[in-house]
């Protein structure tokens, strides 16, 4: 029988354009330790139509840019001028899934460091354009607590 939703598709599953898909589906390998569960090629046998991928057990599915069904627009980071979505991901050790993304081919946009909302966190953005954040909770901060870290901080931006 046939069920409306696939067993380990339950959630919300980002969709990321990536020019070129079969890089960046080798990237997710060795920088967060993906696990590929399927590739479908387009007709061209070139680009990949889907993709769909594992990160601790989270789908992530993928595609290559496909303008020529979007209106003539390229939909991927690059070509749009940066991307105004976040995939975030907490890790056991933040600063050691960052360095792992580094190694691989990401660009550290913010180093890890101890937040005011009790997490340390980082951020990268991956060869393809998608930027990713990476936190491990470390403390448990009161409301108020956190509300004085954020005026600290905002006090400085």
């Amino acid at each position: 029988m046939t069920v409306a939703i696939p067993a380990g598709n339950e959630g919300l599953i980002p969709h990321l354009v990536c020019d070129a898909c079969a890089d960046a589906i080798e990237f997710y390998k060795k920088a967060f330790g993906a696990e590929e569960v399927c590739r479908m090629l387009a007709p061209d046998g070139k680009r990949v139509m889907h993709a769909s991928i594992r990160i601790n057990g989270s789908a992530v599915f993928l595609a290559d840019d496909f303008p020529e069904y979007c209106g003539g627009k390229s939909q991927s980071p690059q070509c749009l001028g940066g991307t105004p979505v976040t995939i975030h991901r907490y890790v056991e050790n933040c600063d050691a899934a960052i360095q792992r993304a580094q190694e691989a081919g990401a660009t550290i946009t913010m180093p890890a460091a101890d937040m005011f909302w009790g997490d340390r966190y980082g951020v990268v953005t991956d060869p393809f354009g998608h930027v990713w954040s990476f936190a491990t909770h470390i403390s448990d901060p009161t409301a108020e607590e956190m509300a004085q870290g954020a005026q600290a901080a905002f006090s400085q931006a």
